[in-house]
């Protein structure tokens, strides 16, 4: 995987996720920041911060991401959330736009 490829998405702990670029554009709100003309940090090196989404939520997420990509055209599949990530997921996915 070449590193243009890819993205770096840092929750609030620091920790880091590297997941393919097609995936991480499966939020709307990323693949604005990835894509907006100008000089912005995220499009010149690949990488967003979320200092407000949890490391447990961002792999969460990422997770999430690679299954809309594989499945959310029409399988019929589930994409299973823990009860107790529900409110948290919630919240972050509306700031994602996903």
């Amino acid at each position: 995987m070449r590193k243009e490829d890819t993205v770096k998405l840092i929750s609030a702990e620091g920790f880091e996720f590297i997941i393919h670029k097609e995936a991480a554009m499966v939020s709307q709100t990323i693949r604005n920041m990835l894509t907006s003309p100008g000089s912005f940090a995220e499009t010149q090196h690949g990488e967003v911060t979320f200092p407000e989404i949890s490391t447990t939520i961002l792999e969460k997420i990422c997770k999430y991401f690679y299954w809309n990509l594989q499945f959310a055209s029409g399988k019929e599949t589930e994409f299973h959330i823990e009860p107790e990530l529900t409110l948290e997921l919630m919240m972050a996915a509306n700031y994602l736009h996903t």
